[in-house]
This record gives structure tokens, sequence and C-alpha cells, in this order.
């Protein structure tokens, strides 16, 4: 336990970052159980650690942090650290990357655990982090009427400009920018160049750990998909080797036709997957684990069994990785509008368009010379234009479509 202290405010005193996700002053910090879940790499160790810091006071045996895939936890129980760290006075409780928790016995994982601890130490708040997978994990302990939880996105283009260009300006709802969005593309292009920004961001800026090592960034966005693949989603959905080597490769075939128009025939047929249930789980996992995005029709059921009508990955920055070569422009423009958009609103597949948004709202995206007539017999139609700084009545910069959240 004292190298458990130990390695916590080493972790805590060196977390330095000043910059702070829109998500952090969203999150009710006084609840008692609180849930951050999201995809490897957007920043969820970077968050607990920056809570961690602030409760901190003279008393450091309050706060502990731990990741539970550290070696003390092969043999420790989470029920038995938090016991003994009530008992030393703990107040705070971070614990990181919980779905790599070995449990101590069947059928009596970290969901159980936490659930015992909730309800034995009143006094005891848990702040915990988890893979965007979590949403397939079964756990053992029921923890939906104790927990808040929250999702971490990648980093928006708003953040990514605030972040790295020391501006500060502010979330825009979807109501603001299809109403007053010439005034405010006037006073964000007054302060900054936006389009060579936007440029960079489709490139790199959806990634937080993209300043620690710039000439490294896609070797490391690579090693991160293949912990998802190898390691994550096997973990969370109990996926065997075989079906991790099948997502590979089915990674690899989407990533070549994005967007794809789903023939799930002849997916099936080129990686060798027996039936079309299998098929659409292997789709599912790569969702949830937001390295693809589907777009489905309006429709009522389990989405896990619906033919999605659409295929993306799931942010720019996976398509310039992943993608050789060049990647299609058309392609990167509507990954950035889905991607944005779908953290905040439901985006759905539309044959007049490209995409429909709450059920209300029709967009085209393209390049600006791009015209309405694609959308001219739909009213309110709007388009999501790229390199333009400043729009016209229903002719919106795509760029400010990224200052959502």
């Amino acid at each position: 336990m004292e190298n458990l202290y130990e390695q916590s405010q080493q972790f805590i005193y060196k977390q330095e970052s000043k910059k702070y996700r829109s998500l952090y002053s969203q999150i009710d910090w006084s609840n008692r159980l609180i849930e951050v879940n999201g995809a490897r790499g957007v920043g969820k160790t970077t968050l607990l650690l920056q809570r961690a810091k602030e409760v901190l006071s003279g008393n450091s045996r309050e706060v502990l942090y731990a990741s539970l895939d550290d070696p003390y936890f092969y043999s420790n129980s989470i029920v038995d650290t938090a016991e003994m760290f009530v008992k030393y006075g703990g107040s705070f409780l971070f614990l990181d990357e919980v779905h790599k928790y070995p449990p101590k016995q069947r059928d009596y994982d970290w969901s159980a655990e936490l659930k015992v601890i909730y309800d034995r130490y009143p006094e005891l708040q848990i702040v915990y982090s988890g893979s965007s997978l979590l949403q397939l994990y079964k756990g053992s302990g029921d923890l939906s009427r104790r927990k808040c939880n929250y999702n971490l996105p990648g980093l928006s283009f708003r953040e990514f400009v605030n972040w790295y260009h020391d501006q500060t300006f502010e979330v825009f709802s979807l109501a603001s920018i299809l109403n007053s969005h010439e005034g405010i593309a006037k006073d964000i292009v007054a302060q900054v160049k936006i389009l060579p920004l936007f440029q960079n961001y489709l490139r790199f800026g959806y990634y937080p750990y993209y300043h620690e090592a710039p000439n490294h960034f896609y070797k490391r966005l690579k090693d991160t998909i293949t912990v998802v693949l190898e390691q994550d989603i096997p973990a969370v959905a109990s996926f065997s080797t075989e079906s991790s080597i099948k997502l590979k490769k089915l990674l690899a075939a989407l990533s070549i036709t994005v967007p794809y128009t789903p023939n799930l025939s002849n997916l099936r047929s080129e990686l060798f997957i027996a039936d079309q249930r299998t098929l659409l789980k292997y789709l599912n996992a790569l969702e949830i684990a937001e390295l693809i995005a589907t777009l489905d029709r309006e429709v009522k059921g389990i989405k896990t069994l619906q033919k999605p009508e659409k295929i993306y990955l799931n942010n720019t920055n996976l398509a310039h990785c992943l993608v050789q070569g060049m990647p299609n422009i058309g392609t990167i423009r509507e990954t950035f509008f889905l991607n944005q958009l779908r953290s905040l609103h439901k985006v759905s597949y539309t044959k007049s368009g490209d995409f429909l948004v709450n059920s209300s709202l029709s967009f085209e995206v393209g390049g600006k010379s791009k015209t309405s007539q694609q959308v001219k017999h739909i009213e309110g139609a709007s388009l999501a234009l790229d390199d333009i700084e400043i729009g016209f009545g229903n002719r919106i910069p795509l760029w400010l479509f990224g200052f959502l959240y």
C-alpha cells in the first residue's frame, strides 16, 4: 500500500497540464461515484489526475490515484485497497482503466467491487475511467443507479484552437450556428487564421497527445489502434484471438473504401465470417471503440442487428493514419462533420443530402463551389462548406461545426 501511495503522489505532482477539457467543467464533482469513459488516447487519465491534484490538500493521504493494470492489483483487490485507504483517512479514490482489472474471484469483477465500496464507505468519493467499450461490458455489479456517467470525446476543433493557440473561444449551440453563423465566424476569423488551423486539425488535432511527440504521432496512433483491437475489445467483449485478427482485417478493409456502403455478403466472404449477425457484432464493437462511425436510417429496433447505410472512420486523424496516400477530400469533410455533430446530436442517413440531424435538419457537405442544387427541394436545408472563412445564408463554413463542444 505504501508503494501505491508513493506512485500516486508521483503521478499527481507530475501532472502539469493547465489545459482543461470542456467536459471537466460539466462534471458534477459532488457525486460519489463518477464514471469517465472514452476512446483510448483522448485524455481520460489527464482529466483524473487534474481533478486529483485539485482536491489534494496538505494531507496527501486523502487522495489516491491508481491504474488498475498496475501489478499491485494482480494480488490485491479494489475492496481491500479501499478499506486500507479509508482507514488512513482517504476521501478521494481515483481508479484508472478499470476494464484492465484482473478479477480475484469468478463472477466478481471490478463493478461488483465498486458496488461494495460505494455501499460500505459513504464518506468516500470514487472517480473511475474506462474504455468507451464499457458500453459492451456485462458487469456482475449493477452500478447504473449509483454512478454518474460521462463520455470524453477527442478534441473538438474549438478545443484544438484554444489549446494550441492561446484562445478562449466559447462553445456555440447548433441553433446559434444555423441562425447566426455569419457574425460568429466574423468574430473568430478576426482573431485567428482559421483555415490553416482547420487543415492541421484534420490531420492531427483530434488526439491530445500530438504535441508530446509530433514526429511520432501516426506511429503512436497506430499503436493505439493495435492495443484497442488486441486487448481492449477482447477483454471487454469476450472476443477470441481469432476474432481480434478478423477485427484488424475488417478495419483494414473498411479504411480502403470509406465511406463504405456495406455489402455484408462480400465482407463476410472476404473475412471468412460465418454469419451476418457475427459481422454486425464486429462492426458494433469497432464503433463503440470509436474506430468507425456508422450511419443508419431512422428506424426502430436493435442497432447491432441492423445493416448500416454507410460506414466512416471515426475521425479524420484515423483517416490520415490508415488510408494509404492522401484520403479523399470529400470523405475527410464528411467524416469531420459526422464526428463533431454526433457527440451531441442524432445524425442519420438520408437520400436527400448527406446527413439528417435531429430528424429534421438536412445538410450537404462539400467545397466552396458546391451549390444548393442537391437540396433545393428540401425546406431549411444547409450547406456545410470547406475553404470558406465566412458564410452567407444557408452556406455555413464547415470548420464552424467544430465549435459545438
